[in-house]
């Protein structure tokens, strides 16, 4: 069949190639498929300022670098041609413009529904990372549709917002960095949900995830009790908004569990009235097209040990906390995807 393959992976960002990089050299036939027009393009829609907080040196996929210096801070448009260029550089048989609408099994082998025919193979790989669908609270209905609101995943710049002040929700990297930016045009809310815990970029004249590695935290698993701890108090890396902070630049509130209107309550008893919400609350999984049974729990979340499910040919990779910190990150899903590999043959 010409639509028929030993393993099919769904997903080209960074964990689908770093897949593709292992399966090659396994020389099995495969095929990476993905949604979107070009190898990237996760990154390249993300907001105009965005900068990794690892160093290029600890930002590349199994083979080349990211091209630069090394010790300096890629940029998004930087890692998206990076994609693009490593999967050309390795010759990886993507297929854009393909979205899977179903998977199940049958005859002991997957079919793939897509929007550009069926596909059957003995292995998948869901490599569709841990960003899929952006998670706004609940009480977003209840505020004023005066207020323009915008999730992270769709924030670009500050032309977007209106004048005036600007509530961010959500003090993740994603949420800190924004508020970073916008302050320096309008007055800022940041709503923090728990103490934020900061890291610098570099200590000793050193990466701080060189440190990392050094130290054996890189390598500490889920099942450990560092890693544990590390799940649970994931830090920011940076300090740009510490300054920010202590001069008021940017006011810290309570979590927001309540809007009336035009007025939104925190748990403290804060109330903002913003002109200006942006939502960095993080994404929920969309497995809707996966019809494999007792893959998925009642959380929404994939059941497996280390990529593998139940389902014997049927793997996850870019998980966040697949195995460990790094899982869902460029210096890190190399690992998980030379795992899988092995297993797969």
């Amino acid at each position: 069949m010409g639509n028929s393959y030993n393993t099919i992976v769904i997903g080209a960002g960074q964990a689908g190639l770093a897949m593709g990089y292992y399966l090659k050299q396994k020389s099995l036939s495969f095929l990476i498929i993905d949604s979107k027009s070009r190898v990237g393009d996760s990154w390249r829609h993300r907001y105009d300022s965005l900068k990794l907080f690892t160093p290029r040196s600890h930002s590349a996929l199994p083979g080349p670098n990211v091209e630069g210096n090394q010790h300096g801070y890629p940029t998004k448009d930087e890692i998206a041609d990076y994609l693009e260029r490593y999967s050309t550089h390795y010759d990886l048989p993507v297929q854009l413009e393909t979205a899977v609408t179903k998977l199940f099994k049958e005859n002991e082998l997957f079919r793939l529904v897509t929007t550009k025919g069926e596909y059957v193979a003995k292995n998948v790989v869901v490599a569709t990372g841990p960003f899929q669908i952006p998670f706004i609270p609940a009480i977003e209905k209840d505020i004023s549709q005066d207020i323009f609101q915008v999730h992270a995943a769709h924030y670009r710049n500050p032309s977007q917002l209106r004048d005036g002040t600007t509530l961010i929700v959500g003090a993740g990297n994603s949420g800190v960095q924004i508020a970073t930016e916008v302050a320096e045009s309008r007055e800022v809310y940041l709503s923090v949900g728990k103490r934020m815990k900061f890291l610098p970029y570099t200590l000793l004249n050193r990466s701080i995830f060189w440190w990392f590695q050094v130290l054996g935290v890189s390598k500490a698993t889920i099942h450990s009790k560092l890693g544990q701890f590390m799940k649970k108090n994931d830090p920011i890396i940076g300090k740009e908004l510490k300054p920010l902070l202590k001069r008021g630049t940017v006011k810290k509130v309570s979590k927001v569990i309540k809007a009336d209107g035009r007025e939104l309550i925190c748990e403290h008893g804060e109330k903002i009235q913003p002109e200006n919400i942006i939502w960095a609350t993080g994404y929920h999984n969309d497995y809707e097209w996966l019809q494999i049974p007792n893959i998925i729990d009642n959380n929404n979340n994939v059941v497996h040990d280390r990529g593998k499910t139940r389902e014997k040919g049927l793997y996850f990779l870019g998980l966040s906390w697949q195995y460990r910190r790094g899982s869902a990150l460029l210096l890190g899903v190399g690992d998980d995807a030379k795992f899988l590999a092995k297993d797969i043959t």
